[in-house]
């Protein structure tokens, strides 16, 4: 098991800090990584035609080995999650009547841009929803997702989890799904990348889109994006001179290339070699392979597993283990809580988690203990009990 790793975090002992799923911590050695990137942006006259190029192919390669894919020319970095679900719309052509199937009450990011697309085409939105009041919820929802999919499905866009309460969503069943009907598979992969364990060769999305400052530790305003195949030949939503081929011949620039480089490369956003961003990126990223998305998962189980059993002990519903992710779940209150009075309280004791619909969202870490939950559960326990 791996051990407690707060001593790389810059956390003060009196804060319970229970929400990762919201915006990540800094490592010390991300924090170091950026005031070197800082220190290259001041002293330019050093910075060379390698510096806009090498980091970022050493950053693509990083996400590609923590996702499985065998080549890094299918990821593209990007500054957001809606910047990537904009290139996949923006390569997608529907029919009248097409279905895009999508979870009930999932992020915004990976809604508007479908509502956009179905509407300009007059397609039809499918929303599964959770039914809560059945024992076996989770999976039917699964079920429901599956028996949504039909030949007029032109694609499915979901996260590997529901954002709000770390619910499982049966990937594998569903890609099995999708391919049967010809319809592609479009993955929010915000909140499971770096803390869940994915394989792009398992699973074979046709894309996968992450945001970078959550479970992959890099500043806000950086993310990931693999596609397969099916975009290799795709429109990218701008025109950046360094996605093109022989770009790194800075003297040759004026001679335009209608070609683009290979895969994913052509959807790079502009100024993809970002001194300070990059730098950040690479040094987050090399932490989280060390670590193993696996053994982070176990050790958020560990850690987690007696608070679980307390709260349902003082009220609180929570899926069932098999059902739900351990490093982010909802906990789901009552309906009668005084939700207002509980968010101030909760603020006045330093214990940082995430309100999400009818869910108090708790994501947590390697910088977290077990001893963390006590003050989350004393503090519910006085509305609960």
């Amino acid at each position: 098991m791996i051990e407690n790793q707060k001593h790389l975090f810059d956390i003060p002992e009196d804060i319970t800090y229970l929400n990762i799923a919201a915006q990540s911590p800094s490592f010390k050695s991300v924090y170091e990584a950026g005031l070197e990137g800082l220190k290259q942006k001041s002293q330019p006259y050093k910075i060379t035609g390698v510096d806009y190029f090498e980091p970022v192919k050493e950053l693509k390669q990083l996400f590609a080995q923590i996702i499985d894919a065998d080549d890094y020319n299918r990821i593209a970095t990007i500054p957001s999650v809606s910047y990537g679900m904009a290139t996949v719309a923006n390569n997608i052509t529907l029919n009248p009547g097409d279905e895009i199937v999508i979870v009930d009450e999932q992020f915004p990011s990976n809604f508007y841009a479908w509502k956009k697309l179905a509407d300009k085409h007059n397609a039809i939105i499918k929303t599964i929803s959770q039914l809560k009041d059945d024992v076996n919820s989770v999976e039917s929802w699964n079920k429901g997702i599956l028996n949504s999919i039909n030949d007029k499905t032109a694609f499915v866009a979901m996260g590997n989890i529901h954002w709000s309460n770390g619910c499982l969503f049966d990937l594998k069943a569903i890609r099995e799904k999708t391919k049967a009907h010809n319809a592609l598979l479009i993955i929010d992969g915000s909140q499971t990348i770096g803390a869940f364990p994915f394989s792009v060769k398992d699973i074979q999305p046709d894309a996968l889109i992450c945001a970078g400052y959550k479970w992959l530790f890099g500043p806000y305003g950086c993310a990931y994006a693999y596609y397969g195949n099916y975009f290799d030949n795709g429109n990218p939503i701008e025109e950046n001179w360094s996605n093109r081929l022989n770009s790194e011949n800075f003297a040759g620039l004026t001679n335009y290339e209608p070609q683009y480089k290979p895969l994913a490369n052509r959807y790079n956003v502009g100024e993809s070699g970002n001194f300070i961003y990059v730098k950040m990126q690479i040094a987050a990223l090399k932490q989280v392979i060390e670590w193993t998305p696996e053994a982070i998962q176990e050790y958020c189980k560990a850690i987690s597993k007696d608070a679980v059993s307390e709260l349902k002990l003082i009220g609180c519903k929570i899926e069932n283990d098999n059902n739900r992710s351990h490093h982010l779940f909802g906990i789901e209150l009552p309906v009668d809580i005084d939700l207002h009075a509980l968010k101030k309280d909760l603020f006045n004791r330093n214990i940082f988690v995430s309100f999400r619909g009818n869910y108090i969202r708790v994501s947590c870490h390697l910088f977290n203990t077990s001893g963390d939950f006590k003050p989350l559960i004393q503090c519910l326990s006085e509305y609960l009990v």
